[in-house]
């Protein structure tokens, strides 16, 4: 059984995997409009210092992800930073062709010993609620500050919707936002809720292990999901900066927080993201600048540095791992 398991992650899923995800990001770029312009941009762009900055940045933002992943484990197993970078770059090769990349424990779960898998599921939650709680945060603080605290640019801002659907979606996004911290900091409570219910007793076993997380190591966690958060708003301003879309930084700034909160609630799957990110990037920022060939190669180049090169390291990743040692075989 455990040869067929075998068999089957080593031979069958990778390949597989690393077909479907260089299919969809062929069909992502092929369609893009003004592809040749966007693609001559970004070549240019190699030239500028600014431009590998971004890419180091880029190792620094999954470096992050796995220090964070690594600290989520530990109640389980002990992994080096380097496995957990591994494991993450797996998890990114499989979550780019799921709906709102829900598939990351997918990925992950193969450098997870097998009688901890399930129980690694709620760590993997755990890791992505610290990492919306701060986008949604941020989003609805550069929400907020655009409303209320700047009349001209709050004029630009929330001509793109009716009065009555911008203060809904203020509303609701301080509503998740509220939500979002009693979830996360008192994970413990939630977790004696669900032992109440008979429906759920099955799988409290599964998740009673969040509740060894103390209020310093979560918030621990959050401070990671932070900077991470920070890490790729900087990318993106120094590459829109690289291909001349000049914003001021702190306009900037918080037009790319909102820019990230709109792609966290916007429903996505691994064939859409491109043309949605594109999309989005440039109904924002072309209020504050005119060049929208430079705005939607900024996007396209952003996906491909912070997601399709981890997702294809990932995937080979994936493509040559030995699951299982051959003493157990």
């Amino acid at each position: 059984m455990r040869k067929n398991i075998k068999i089957f992650f080593n031979y069958f899923l990778g390949p597989v995997l690393f077909v479907l995800l260089s299919w969809s990001l062929y069909k992502q770029i092929a369609h893009q409009p003004d592809l040749p312009q966007r693609w001559a941009q970004i070549k240019q762009s190699w030239q500028h210092p600014f431009f590998w900055l971004v890419i180091l940045l880029m190792v620094l933002n999954w470096g992050l992800e796995a220090r964070k992943w690594q600290l989520l484990i530990r109640p389980l197993e002990k992994f080096s930073l380097i496995t957990a970078f591994k494991s993450v770059l797996a998890g990114c090769s499989v979550t780019m062709l799921t709906p709102n990349r829900i598939g990351e424990y997918g990925g992950r779960i193969i450098f997870v010993k097998e009688e901890n898998r399930l129980r690694a599921i709620p760590l993997t939650i755990l890791g992505s609620l610290s990492q919306l709680f701060v986008t949604v945060i941020m989003g609805t603080a550069g929400l907020l500050l655009f409303k209320y605290f700047s009349e001209e640019d709050r004029a630009v801002l929330f001509r793109l919707m009716p009065e009555l659907a911008g203060n809904i979606l203020i509303y609701g996004c301080v509503c998740i936002s509220l939500i979002l911290i009693l979830v996360y900091l008192r994970v413990g409570l939630l977790i004696r809720l669900m032992e109440k219910m008979p429906f759920l007793k099955k799988i409290v076993h599964y998740v009673a292990l969040l509740n060894n997380f103390s209020r310093k190591q979560l918030l621990r966690i959050l401070f990671l999901s932070f900077l991470r958060y920070m890490v790729f708003i900087l990318q993106y301003m120094l590459l829109l900066k690289v291909l001349q879309v000049e914003i001021a930084n702190v306009i900037c700034f918080w037009l790319l927080s909102v820019f990230y909160l709109v792609m966290t609630l916007a429903p996505t799957i691994g064939f859409t993201e491109l043309p949605v990110r594109a999309a989005a990037s440039v109904e924002l920022l072309q209020l504050y600048s005119s060049n929208i060939i430079g705005i939607q190669a900024a996007s396209l180049g952003i996906w491909l540095i912070n997601l399709v090169l981890p997702a294809i390291a990932g995937s080979l990743l994936i493509f040559g791992i030995k699951i299982m040692r051959e003493k157990n075989e």
